[in-house]
């Protein structure tokens, strides 16, 4: 997730609630009390949790010495970096040599910019506006994601009954809409879209906050194509939701439910390669088709296609490795 600050200096109350309420990561302001009063957030102040020239430099580019002295403080902290005429130049140049390069912007606009730079983006952006609904336009933006998942269609290949296991379901502290899911593998190789349990049906309510994801092995996928066991996600995570058209944003984990149910595995096939998951089996639970529409696993068959995405294969505490490892 990109970090998302926000500027208060010179107090402005309005622009630190807007803040607040828009999930802002940090607030750089001159007295960390006025902003800890407000709610519960990390602050860049002379007294709060991050220390203006210990923790973070602010940096004014005009030059190549400024750039390869914002390039050197990264080493040691976050460094903000402003300019009078903003250009990607001077940012691709630093965001190519460091990782904590927090870009100084004054609309939403200027924010996905930078926040997209060489595909890696900067670490975070450092919002200065006084208008409280540039800073909630702006959160709306970073919240909503800026990585999409390359979704391509799975022929359904057989459906068979696993016998019984523990399964998880994820509540999240978000409304899931009509079309989001999460994308859970086997494998770390392949992902299928399993949809949020948004629909009306004859046996339960819907619980849109959830999705009925799988087996506790199962990974989920997350953003920069990290990945989790179902089973070890717990209130307070981080989690990837997907749309139909591989837009992605971050919600928040409330609650996972792990209990024993009947399951069974999804056989499929995509791009001459063959993949499995294993899910819940219940009507509640379904899989995105290829048309966009829900899907219940109790009417799949042979020869229907869903969607999901392909990832280079091989995992090391979720991160991606180039190593042969064999998943089936």
């Amino acid at each position: 997730m990109k970090e998302f600050w926000v500027d208060v200096r010179p107090w402005k109350k309005g622009i630190a609630t807007a803040a607040l309420e828009s999930g802002a990561d940090t607030i750089f302001a001159e007295d960390a009390q006025k902003v800890k009063a407000l709610g519960r957030v990390r602050v860049i102040a002379p007294d709060g949790d991050l220390i203006p020239d210990k923790d973070v430099w602010e940096v004014h580019i005009t030059d190549k010495k400024s750039e390869e002295k914002a390039a050197l403080l990264a080493k040691s902290g976050y460094v903000i970096v402003s300019a009078e005429d903003w250009s990607v130049i001077p940012l691709e140049n630093l965001v190519a040599q460091a990782d904590r390069i927090i870009a100084c912007v004054h609309t939403s606009e200027e924010a996905e910019l930078a926040l997209n730079i060489l595909e890696k983006g900067v670490a975070g952006i450092l919002l200065q506006t006084d208008d409280p609904g540039v800073v909630k336009k702006t959160g709306a933006m970073i919240h909503r994601g800026q990585e999409r998942c390359a979704l391509v269609p799975f022929t359904i290949t057989a459906i068979r009954p696993a016998g019984m296991g523990d399964r998880v379901c994820v509540d999240t502290c978000s409304i899931l809409k009509e079309g989001e899911g999460m994308l859970i593998g086997n494998t770390s190789s392949a992902f299928l879209l399993v949809h949020a349990e948004t629909l009306e049906n004859p046996y339960v309510a819907p619980r849109p906050f959830r999705v009925n994801a799988g087996a506790v092995h199962a990974y989920i996928l997350a953003p920069g194509g990290k990945t989790s066991y179902l089973s070890d996600l717990s209130a307070g995570d981080r989690v990837m939701v997907a749309g139909t058209g591989g837009e992605t944003r971050e919600v928040t984990v409330g609650r996972v439910k792990i209990e024993q149910r009947p399951l069974l595995i999804v056989d499929a096939e995509a791009e001459g390669a063959h993949y499995s998951l294993v899910l819940q089996n219940a009507e509640t639970i379904r899989l995105v088709g290829e048309d966009g529409r829900a899907r219940s696993v109790v009417e799949l068959s042979p020869g229907d296609r869903v969607l999901g995405c392909t990832m280079e294969a091989g995992r090391h505490f979720g991160m991606a490795v180039r190593e042969k490892i064999l998943e089936k």
